[in-house]
């Protein structure tokens, strides 16, 4: 059996015995400390040890510019994605996904996968990447859903100053963000990993280890679809994975990009999940407009919480599916094959629902009709 394919049975397999546990471990505080313990330890470490082991240059510096711009576009297109699918992109879920759809979440949904797939050099570049999506969903979305929220922009002027000072602290100070700043530090001093004391690369090395493992298991047991909305969320979550896709094979071939491992790793990144931080900043919101008992929400929360939901699996299944397959995704023909694919898929939804509305329109029509007529040929009488 070919390796990558061995590899992807086996990640299944863990993804499995996560929907498994689910029985054993509940998915409320006990899946929370899990996920804690995979952005806090685990996947620090092996980010640390991904950029210790590369020649880190001036190039790294254009992968957050590069993501964030990305996260800039897909915010822009996400508007036109929700009238496709016939949610208004004026009310509380279309606020809700236009805050959640343009962002990523790589090191629950793609990072374990670029590690085991591409290696360590392909892990710190898209590590380095996830800085500027981290900087687009802690500040830029924030601010969205404060404007929002608040149609003065002066409304509370000392309070946006003080939550912005504790979300730059949050960015500083998030773990993930501290061990990138500390290695790539030492690199520029020229500290490599075999330079280190022997007990603390051997400490991060085992801490590396669990990540994946971690992570696929977390993937089981977070995993929640639920019936409502399930069609119309897949489909928004399958046409943003082809808009990604699309924009990847556009990129590819404006900047003439050949290095095959740098293609999969900007497919794996983009088509990350959407991240829990918008979700927070819902979650936020919605629990002060309960205290002020606002009786116009401006998020839906139980929609927000459905797309993070649909959108982890339908990613995983996506990245985990491109990298299998080895190179066949390096090719622009492919990606745009795949990308067109699933923009159909996407859009049987709308297309279904709009021929049923026309459909039942028709019906109405003519059921008032021959009940005008009944009435005309009674008066007649």
């Amino acid at each position: 059996m070919d390796g990558a394919l061995e590899k992807s049975i086996s990640f299944i397999l863990f993804i499995l015995i996560g929907v498994l546990l689910k029985k054993k471990i509940s998915t409320g505080e006990q899946t929370n400390g899990l996920k804690s313990l995979i952005l806090t330890l685990a996947l620090p470490a092996t980010i640390f040890i991904a950029l210790l082991k590369v020649k880190v240059d001036g190039n790294l510096i254009l992968f957050p510019i590069l993501a964030l711009g990305f996260n800039v576009i897909l915010f822009a297109v996400t508007p036109i994605l929700l009238k496709i699918i016939g949610i208004d992109i004026n009310s509380d879920k279309g606020r809700s996904a236009k805050l959640l759809i343009p962002s990523l979440a790589p090191g629950l949904s793609c990072f374990a996968f670029i590690l085991e797939f591409l290696g360590d050099g392909s892990l710190a570049k898209a590590a380095m990447a996830d800085l500027g999506n981290k900087f687009f969903v802690l500040f830029l979305l924030y601010l969205v859903a404060l404007k929002w929220h608040y149609k003065n922009a002066d409304f509370e002027a000392n309070s946006l100053k003080t939550k912005l000072k504790g979300l730059f602290k949050a960015l500083l100070y998030e773990p993930v963000n501290l061990f990138i700043i500390a290695a790539l530090v030492l690199v520029s001093f020229g500290i490599t990993l075999d330079k280190i004391p022997g007990y603390l690369s051997i400490t991060l090395t085992r801490l590396s280890y669990i990540m994946t493992p971690l992570v696929l298991l977390f993937i089981g047991l977070a995993v929640k679809i639920k019936k409502e909305q399930f069609l119309q969320l897949f489909s928004l979550l399958l046409l943003r994975a082809a808009f990604t896709l699309l924009l990847i094979a556009g990129i590819i071939l404006f900047a003439d990009i050949t290095i095959k491992k740098d293609i999969l790793v900007m497919i794996a990144f983009a088509l990350s999940s959407a991240s829990f931080w918008p979700f927070a900043h819902i979650s936020a919101i919605n629990l002060k407009e309960k205290k002020e008992n606002t009786l116009e929400k401006t998020f839906d929360i139980n929609f927000a919480l459905s797309i993070l939901a649909l959108s982890l699996p339908i990613s995983v299944l996506l990245i985990l599916g491109i990298l299998t397959t080895g190179n066949t995704f390096t090719n622009i023909d492919n990606i745009l094959i795949l990308g067109t694919t699933l923009f159909f898929i996407g859009i049987l939804y709308p297309v279904f629902i709009k021929i049923k509305r026309s459909v039942v329109s028709k019906k109405s029509d003519n059921t008032s009709s021959i009940k005008k007529n009944e009435v005309q040929l009674s008066a007649d009488k």
